[in-house]
Formats: C-alpha cells, sequence, structure tokens
C-alpha cells in the first residue's frame, strides 16, 4: 500500500503484521506471513535460547523478505535473547509485557526498529517517550495475555491515535478484511493479527487446538486471571477451576497453584484440551477452517478491498449533513 507508514517503516507490501504468539509463531509461519507481503514475527516468548537462535536462522534461510521478534520483557533470560537479536542482526523488535525504557535504547542503538505493545493511552504515550518507534494497540478481544483495564478495540484505537503521533497497529478482533478497514478508518495505520494466523497451516501450534478453535461459537472465550496476569482463555476444565476459584475469592497465590507451570504448552502445543491452557481471541468464532497463511492473506485482501467498495457505493453510507 503507497504510502503507508507501517508498510514503509517496515518495508513491506501489505501493513499486515503477525502476532508473535506462544507456541504458534516459529519459524514456518513467520517466514510465510513474511512471504505474503506482511511482517512475520517469532513468538520468543515460548523459546529458549538456544532454539530461538534456530528459529531466527531458519527464518532467515525461508525468507528474504523483513521479520521481526516478538520479545516478552519479563521473559527471565531475555539479556541472552538480545544478545542472540544482535549477533543474528535481527532488525525488528516487538516488545510486550514490560516496561519499554529497560531494553529500547540498547536495540535502537544496533540500528533496530522497536515497537511495543500497550492496552491504554498512557501506556502509549509512556512507550512514545522511551522512544520506540511504533505501537500496537491491543484491544480487550485479543488472546493470551491481556490488559486489565479490558478497554476493547473500538475505543482504544482512537484514544491512542490521540495520544501519539507515532505510526500504530490494532490488535484484539481483527480477523478479517473488513475489521481492517474498520481499524485504519479508526486511526490505526495497520493491523497485527494473531488468532486467524494461530490456526494456520505453517503454525506450529497442535492440530488438536487448531480444530477446537475453528469450533468454537461466541463466547466460548473468557478474561480471567487478573490478579496474576490477564488473559483470554477458551473455557474448558482447567478454565472452569480458575473461575470457580476466581468466584469464591481466591488469593493470587491459590490461583498460581491452580494454574500451574506449562499449561499453556501442554495446551496450544502438545494439544491438551482439557487440563491445557488454551490461548485464543474472541475472533475465533468467526474464521473458518484451517488455512495456509497465502490463502488467509487472499481472504484478508480480497475481503478489505470489497468493504472498500462497499463503502464508496452502498447508499447505507452516504446520507446529507
Amino acid at each position: 500500500m503507497e504510502n503507508n507508514r507501517i508498510c514503509t517503516l517496515f518495508n513491506i507490501q501489505y501493513p499486515i503484521i503477525q502476532g508473535g504468539m506462544v507456541w504458534c509463531s516459529g519459524w514456518r509461519l513467520a517466514a510465510a506471513v513474511s512471504n505474503s507481503g506482511g511482517l512475520g514475527l517469532l513468538g520468543a516468548g515460548s523459546m529458549h535460547p538456544d532454539t530461538f537462535r534456530e528459529h531466527v536462522q531458519k527464518a532467515k534461510a525461508a525468507t528474504t523478505k523483513p521479520f521481526g521478534v516478538n520479545l516478552p520483557l519479563l521473559y527471565p533470560q531475555i539479556d541472552q535473547l538480545i544478545d542472540i537479536i544482535i549477533e543474528e542482526e535481527v532488525k525488528i523488535v516487538f516488545t510486550s509485557a514490560g516496561n519499554p525504557k529497560t531494553h529500547t535504547s540498547r536495540l535502537k542503538s544496533h540500528g533496530i526498529t522497536v515497537v511495543h505493545v500497550v492496552s491504554s493511552a498512557k501506556f502509549a504515550k509512556k512507550a512514545e517517550d522511551a522512544g520506540v518507534d511504533a505501537i500496537v494497540a491491543e484491544g480487550f478481544e485479543a488472546g493470551g495475555h491481556n490488559g486489565r483495564e479490558e478497554t476493547t478495540t473500538l475505543t482504544l484505537i482512537p484514544s491512542v491515535r490521540k495520544a501519539t503521533t507515532l505510526p500504530l497497529m490494532a490488535a484484539g478482533g481483527i480477523g478479517s478484511g473488513q475489521a481492517m478497514l474498520a481499524a485504519l478508518v479508526l486511526g490505526a495505520d495497520g493491523v497485527q493479527i494473531g488468532s486467524a494466523f494461530a490456526i494456520a497451516e505453517e503454525s506450529s501450534a497442535h492440530q488438536n487446538f487448531k480444530e477446537k478453535v475453528i469450533s468454537m461459537e461466541e463466547g466460548d472465550t473468557m478474561l480471567c486471571l487478573k490478579k496474576i496476569a490477564p488473559v483470554r482463555l477458551v473455557k474448558n476444565p482447567l478454565y472452569d477451576k480458575i473461575a470457580e476459584a476466581e468466584q469464591r475469592g481466591a488469593s493470587p497465590e491459590e490461583l498460581k497453584e491452580i494454574l500451574g507451570k506449562g499449561r499453556a504448552k501442554k495446551g496450544i502445543f502438545e494439544g491438551e484440551l482439557i487440563e491445557g491452557e488454551l490461548e485464543i481471541g474472541q475472533v475465533a468464532s468467526l474464521l473458518g477452517g484451517v488455512k495456509p497463511v497465502s490463502a488467509i492473506f487472499n481472504d484478508l485482501l480480497r475481503e478489505y478491498q470489497i468493504a472498500l467498495i462497499e463503502v464508496a457505493t452502498n447508499p447505507t453510507y452516504h446520507f446529507t449533513l
């Protein structure tokens, strides 16, 4: 898209960014998205340093297009990951779940473009002050870890647009070309899409997880665990245990004990649908079947063009002022 700020910033064809989702966003998915004209991201949050380096190198071999890394700032071995990013000359890093001031200056000193994910206008302004190059504003509809404010994308994007002049990507509830157009009308320069790519053929998520997602209906996900770290989960027996505990006022310590460790890997990567932590966005109920990334892009771009024509020609959208 000519003159689009996101396309210019990342040197990509379309302002479509793939979410760097844990246990989904390996090198196959990232490379496929980049090869389709968007920006693929490796999800570093579910990778040990050696595994992360392997995925970076395989992504470099699988695409000549730009790709990046999603880096959760609370990752325990983050310094090692940043060392690998610098050594492997990755040029785009999306940071999340932490204070962008901590590592932005170091990354930018190595010529790396830094983007930070926020859930409020207040944090967008803080990210701008920290020196980031662009912002992702992620609404309440999004899957996985989410903002405590529960601000929806429809409200969040114009709010963040007022707070900053930086290039802005909308995330949360975006799984179609129509939603992409709506996000741009609200003030975003591009979109970040998670759920639709989480169930792509190239996603490293387990087939059981993908089939569960495409069978879901409206209301089958819920934000929970606000006492620990808010996360949107599929309603399954594990979620039921968490919801029951939260309803009776369980402490953060008890909730942590119920959640345990490694639940996201068990659910998303290993396909355990009963006791696994299944993270996906509200838009899951609107997604079709499991498709290759190329088909997802074709659908998004076709729907976007149809929506543009519809707005221009349908009398519903035209009235006398």
